[in-house]
C-alpha cells in the first residue's frame, strides 16, 4: 500500500509539473516519456491529450519519433512550425499526433544517461517558442527526473519487464490449452468444456499472473486472442452436442480481430464467457455486439454470479444464456443454509429468464449432493473433473 501511495504521489507531482510547462509556455499538451529498446512509452500527459491523440501508456516507435532526432542532433529542441520544417513535415508522428509546434528536452537517470524526454506541443504553429522555452523545460526536466527515478521507477521497470515477457509469449505462442468439463448434474454427462490457458511456470506461475501482466503492458487483448485461437483449434475434436466455452473480456469482445475469429467458428457449439470484472463503460455497444454474435448461434455466459455488483449488472444488461454460480457460494454449501437458499433463488431466477445455471468450483461429494438437490442443472469443479487434455 505504501508503494502504491508513493507511486500515486509521484505521478501527481509529475502531472503538476507538466501543467506548469503548459501554463508557462502556453502550449496545448505536455508529456513525459521513457525509453525502452527502440521504443518509447508516454508515462504521463496533461492538456488536450485526446484531441491530439496522444497514446498515453502505449508503446511508440523510437526511431520514427521527434525524440530520436532531437537526441541525435538532427532536429532542434524547438520547432515553431512542424508542417514547414523540412524534417518534421515528413514524420508520421507529426500527422498521427496532429502536431503543429513542438519542444522537447531529455531527462536523465541517476547514472546520467538519457532515460526519456519531456515534450510539449500544440496543434498550431507557435512563433513564441524559443531557446528560453528550452531552458525552462530543462529545469522542469531535472525536477521530473527526481520523480521518474524515485517512486515511479518500480512501476516503469515492472511494466517494461511485463511487456518483454508477454511479447515473448506472443512471439513464440508459448501457451497451451487445457479443457475442464462442464457436467450435467442429473445424469453426469459432459455437456461442454471450458478452455483454460496455461503457461511455462518459469515464465508465469499461473494464468492470472500472465493476463494481469499483459493488461499492465497493454497487451491484454493480443494475449486473449492467442488463447482464443489456441482453443478453437480443438473445436473440431468435440463430440456433437458438446460446446466449447472460451473466456473473453469485454474489451476483447469489441476488438475486430477477436470478432472475426469468433464469427469464423460461429454456431451453438461455441460459448463466450465474459470475464471482465471491471465496470463496462458502454453496455449498449457491448450488448449490440453480443446480439450480433447470438444471431450466428454463439451463446453467452456470465461468470461469478452472486459475487458482486459487476456480475449482477452483466446479467441484467446482457441477458446471458448461461450463468455461472460463483465458487464462493458453492464452497461448503452443504453446511451453509444461507448459501443453499441463495443458490436456489438464483437457479429459479435463471429458469425464469430462460438461462442455465452452472455451479463452478465443486470440490466435494457433499457440495455436489446439495447442489443437485437444489435443482441446479450443471456443474464444474475438481470433484467432477480436473482440467486436462480433451479425451
Amino acid at each position: 500500500m505504501q508503494a502504491a501511495t508513493a507511486h500515486d504521489a509521484g505521478l501527481a507531482e509529475v502531472e503538476n509539473l507538466l501543467d506548469k510547462v503548459r501554463a508557462h509556455l502556453g502550449v496545448e499538451v505536455a508529456w513525459v516519456s521513457a525509453f525502452g529498446s527502440d521504443e518509447l512509452t508516454v508515462w504521463a500527459a496533461t492538456g488536450s491529450v485526446e484531441q491530439m491523440r496522444l497514446p498515453v501508456g502505449e508503446r511508440m516507435d523510437l526511431p520514427g519519433s521527434f525524440c530520436a532526432r532531437v537526441l541525435s542532433g538532427t532536429l532542434p529542441g524547438v520547432v515553431r512550425d512542424v508542417r514547414r520544417h523540412p524534417i518534421t513535415r515528413e514524420l508520421d508522428a507529426a500527422t498521427d499526433l496532429d502536431i503543429g509546434s513542438y519542444a522537447g528536452v531529455p531527462w536523465q537517470s541517476p547514472d546520467g544517461t538519457t532515460a526519456g524526454m519531456l515534450c510539449c506541443a500544440s496543434r498550431h504553429p507557435d512563433p513564441s517558442l524559443d531557446q528560453q522555452a528550452v531552458r525552462y523545460m530543462n529545469l522542469i526536466a531535472d525536477l521530473i527526473s527526481e520523480h521518474m527515478n524515485g517512486p515511479l521507477t518500480v512501476r516503469r521497470h515492472s511494466i517494461s519487464t511485463a511487456r518483454r515477457t508477454v511479447q515473448s509469449v506472443l512471439d513464440d505462442e508459448a501457451m497451451h490449452m487445457v479443457f475442464q468439463p462442464i457436467v450435467g448434474l442429473r445424469d453426469n454427462t459432459t455437456v461442454g468444456y471450458e478452455a483454460l490457458a496455461r503457461f511455462d511456470p518459469a515464465t508465469f506461475t499461473g494464468p492470472d499472473r500472465a493476463f494481469a501482466a499483459a493488461a499492465l503492458a497493454g497487451l491484454g487483448v493480443p494475449l486473449e486472442l492467442l488463447a482464443l485461437r489456441k482453443a478453437l483449434e480443438r473445436l473440431p475434436d468435440l463430440d456433437d452436442g458438446v460446446f466449447l466455452a472460451v473466456n473473453l473480456s469485454a474489451e476483447a469482445l469489441l476488438d475486430a480481430r477477436v470478432l472475426d475469429t469468433l464469427l469464423a467458428h460461429a454456431g451453438p457449439h461455441l460459448n463466450v464467457e465474459i470475464t471482465e470484472h471491471a465496470q463496462v463503460t458502454d453496455y449498449p455497444l457491448l450488448a449490440g455486439m453480443l446480439d450480433s454474435l447470438r444471431r450466428t448461434g454463439i451463446r453467452l455466459s456470465v461468470d461469478d454470479a452472486g459475487a458482486g455488483y459487476a456480475s449482477l449488472q452483466h446479467i441484467l444488461r446482457l441477458r446471458p444464456d448461461l450463468i455461472k454460480l460463483d465458487i464462493s457460494l458453492v464452497r461448503d454449501i452443504d453446511a451453509d443454509r444461507v448459501k443453499a437458499v441463495l443458490a436456489r433463488s438464483l437457479n429459479d431466477f435463471a429458469e425464469q429468464i430462460g438461462a442455465g445455471l452452472i455451479a463452478e468450483g465443486i470440490e466435494t461429494s457433499a457440495e455436489l449432493a446439495r447442489l443437485t438437490s437444489t435443482g441446479i442443472g450443471f456443474g464444474q469443479g475438481y470433484h467432477l473433473a480436473r482440467p486436462g487434455a480433451l479425451p
